[in-house]
């Protein structure tokens, strides 16, 4: 498996050319969606293998719903192995929640109800699909708009008990801690205390709407600065986790999302810099 550290961009279809042509400075590694290139060929895969060569990558997927009730569909996982193979990802990430019911695909990422029964069966089913992979998988905590009325813990309680129980891996995505703390009134450093330092292996920063009482993830505006605030927080709590740009929508030219990750670059070596004094002091 490669190893990979620094920052990193999502690939997406605009910037192809940007990146099979040349490797742009700055770009440290490479995040793709799995679903994508789970193909027998065309044009994603000649470019997927390209790129390949010359910048690291890890997988992120939107459709192993780890959540549900129906069982695991056992030819993704087969898919998603063999891409894993072709490619040699550092790590392997989807979602921790679920996607569709009795074989319906619902098209979204559904929050879970965070219960000691959900847990039970999250473990279960987190394990298995690391049996067939062969390794740890990286869940990331999503954005939410309701809440279970059953809820019989916090969402940051429930995600650290999934990783210690399963033995699974971390997907922080700080946007959507802060997403889900404004709609849903709680503290988001609280959440971000809750994290297993040695859980959290990479990191998301997005862009969200803001509808005034409440926001919604898009990934389609850059990052705000209280995203950027809480980031810097992030960075105290858990130290130099590998951390990317997501941009799903209205994706700009190149240049755009490396400035971006400039930014990133900068407050992670002030929020360093700073705990180092501090822990002099």
């Amino acid at each position: 498996m490669t190893s990979i550290s620094g920052f990193g961009l999502g690939l997406r279809t605009e910037h192809y050319r940007d990146f099979a042509e040349q490797r742009p400075a700055g770009v440290d590694w490479l995040e793709v969606i799995s679903e994508n290139y789970m193909v027998g060929g065309g044009k994603p895969l000649h470019y997927l293998d390209a790129i390949r060569r010359d910048v690291p990558m890890v997988m992120h997927g939107v459709s192993l719903s780890i959540g549900s009730a129906d069982a695991l569909d056992l030819g993704y996982l087969c898919s998603l192995k063999a891409l894993a193979q072709r490619i040699e990802p550092a790590w392997i990430s989807d979602h921790l929640c679920w996607t569709g019911v009795d074989h319906h695909n619902l098209h979204d990422l559904l929050p879970m109800p965070y219960t000691e029964a959900a847990l039970r069966h999250l473990v279960t089913r987190v394990q298995q699909v690391q049996d067939v992979l062969g390794r740890r998988l990286l869940l990331e905590n999503v954005s939410s708009y309701v809440a279970f009325n059953g809820d019989e813990m916090s969402e940051w309680e429930f995600i650290a008990e999934l990783a210690r129980r399963a033995d699974c891996e971390l997907l922080l995505d700080v946007n959507n801690v802060y997403v889900s703390s404004v709609n849903h009134g709680f503290d988001a450093h609280r959440f971000i205390d809750a994290m297993p330092k040695n859980r959290v292996r990479q990191i998301h920063l997005a862009g969200h709407e803001d509808h005034g009482d409440y926001l919604v993830d898009t990934h389609d505006h850059p990052v705000c600065d209280a995203v950027w605030q809480l980031y810097a927080y992030t960075v105290r709590q858990l130290g130099a986790v590998p951390t990317m740009i997501e941009r799903d929508d209205h994706i700009p030219p190149l240049a755009e999302l490396l400035g971006e990750l400039d930014i990133a670059r900068r407050v992670q070596a002030r929020s360093l810099s700073s705990l180092t004094e501090t822990i002099a002091a």
